[in-house]
């Protein structure tokens, strides 16, 4: 049955940060529901059908990063990573895990809440979006209805934000893309300036998707101004 309200799950070993997470988010009309560990938020999913997760990484038993793997596993329910780690490879690390968004400890309620709106506009537009059902280009194939991708017949698993990425650049094939555009479209705000990030997603994408990803024939990178996705 169709919640009435947007409801979030909060993860974190920590009571204090869920308290006061819970408080912010029912000022502003939100539903909390709130687990301890990995496997406890693991079991609530399958029973509650959240709209969106808070998963704090340094946790005991599953960390952060395997419950995300996890729960990847069967749902795509936007996930935001919350951390006191500051490096890009933690965040990578977070990303790689299929988590859309990666907050650092301590945040503003402010910050949290337009990541909260930001993931949630996200998933509402990748639900509404009606665009051509199949998107073909050489042996790519893409099931926007589905959001699933295959190379040469076989199912190919991307992150969350790898599908997005993918999404972003076949959207306006043979146009370039300027890394700030991709940034904000594919990870929102605050990934102002991040493009080592961007380029480390386009080759963990180009892995997967392209046949030689030294040499892609579909991702173009345009030095100095930005990415163009091109039909072989």
């Amino acid at each position: 049955m169709k919640k009435g309200k947007t409801q979030i799950l909060v993860v974190d070993d920590e009571p204090i940060y869920i308290r006061i997470v819970r408080l912010n988010l029912e000022a502003r009309g939100y539903q909390v529901v709130a687990a301890n560990n990995g496997q406890a938020a693991i079991d609530l999913i399958a029973t509650e059908e959240p709209d969106l997760i808070l998963l704090d990484v340094q946790m005991p038993g599953l960390d952060g990063y395997e419950t995300c793997q996890r729960i990847r596993e069967f749902s795509r329910v936007p996930i935001i990573m919350l951390t006191a780690r500051v490096e890009t490879a933690d965040k990578v690390k977070g990303l790689d895990a299929g988590a859309d968004d990666y907050v650092t400890k301590p945040f503003s309620a402010d910050e949290l809440l337009a990541r909260v709106r930001a993931a949630l506009r996200r998933a509402e537009d990748s639900a509404q979006a009606t665009p051509q059902s199949i998107f073909r280009a050489g042996d790519l194939m893409v099931d926007l209805a589905r959001q699933r991708v295959f190379v040469r017949e076989q199912e190919i698993k991307l992150t969350p934000t790898e599908y997005r990425l993918l999404s972003e650049l076949i959207k306006h094939t043979g146009q370039v893309i300027v890394p700030a555009y991709l940034l904000e479209r594919v990870w929102g705000v605050g990934y102002e300036g991040e493009e080592q990030l961007l380029r480390q997603a386009i080759h963990r994408l180009r892995r997967k998707i392209e046949h030689d990803p030294d040499a892609p024939p579909y991702i173009e990178t345009r030095p100095g101004i930005g990415y163009m996705f091109v039909m072989p």
